[in-house]
């Protein structure tokens, strides 16, 4: 994979404003995640409710990005649409150039399973098994060879800096390592965008800056992250925030417009 560094470009407005203005066309290769006009009402027992109220975002290969808002604005629902959890009432969703807004649920998980990393704040770990193993499992039920699940799951261990503690149980184990094994795990597929949902949520400020450095490390080699936050300071670790506000795009900065406006 080629090494980029921390002041690798990211999508200019203009670019994105074309991308999402395409309506009906698949996005150049660049663009691994393009949303355009996304609406998502739920009905809650006759009342209509309008989680999504038209949501544009083009969001490029190899970028940093947080998606942040307060409680009610949209950005779980965003989160479950763009990790394929969801389908959205309309609009278009594509995803590393697949339109997928209007797959079945079957095929929405194909997709997940190839394209996305799913990262959550309960660190979802057998607490039976070893580190290694926990990481091996979407492997397992991909049917991978033994060997070649030992070596892939070694390696994204490799990459979280957990190497040494691969044998490790989640009870032997600080709440950031098993963060960091639940990051493995998510990569050991290889998926074209890392999704994380409240990644800090379960710890302490220390430990969330230590897990933050890892997500900094990963998208410094290339790996595209996304991060679900309602916290102003861990959005700031990305390079670029989106603000959702009432189910639409309120802001959509660089990191550095984001924390002067947030007086960070």
């Amino acid at each position: 994979m080629s090494q980029h560094t921390a002041e690798t470009p990211i999508s200019s407005t203009a670019e994105r404003a074309a991308v999402v203005s395409e309506r009906g066309r698949a996005p150049e290769g660049r663009w691994v995640i393009v949303t355009r006009g996304i609406q998502r009402h739920y009905d809650m027992g006759g009342e209509i409710v309008r989680a999504l109220r038209g949501v544009d975002i083009a969001i490029a290969r190899n970028e940093y990005v947080a998606i942040m808002g307060p409680s009610g604005s949209g950005k779980s629902t965003l989160m479950n649409v763009i990790g394929c959890l969801d389908t959205p009432t309309s609009g278009e969703y594509w995803l590393n150039g697949t339109l997928v807004s209007e797959m079945s649920d079957d095929q929405l998980a194909r997709i997940r399973n190839k394209e996305i990393g799913f990262v959550f704040q309960t660190f979802n770990l057998l607490p039976r098994a070893t580190a290694l193993h926990n990481v091996e499992l979407p492997l397992v039920y991909a049917g991978v060879s033994a060997e070649e699940r030992h070596r892939r799951a070694k390696q994204a261990l490799e990459r979280v800096q957990l190497e040494s503690r691969m044998d490790h149980r989640p009870n032997e184990l600080s709440g950031g390592q098993r963060q960091r094994v639940a990051i493995a795990r998510a990569l050991v597929n290889n998926p074209s965008i890392l999704l994380a949902d409240e990644p800090t949520g379960n710890l302490d400020s220390a430990t969330s800056e230590e897990i933050m450095k890892v997500f900094e490390e990963l998208a410094n080699t290339g790996q595209t992250v996304i991060m679900v936050t309602h916290e102003p300071d861990i959005a700031a670790h990305a390079r670029r925030v989106v603000v959702l506000r009432d189910g639409l795009v309120a802001t959509d900065d660089r990191r550095e417009a984001f924390t002067e406006r947030a007086g960070l």
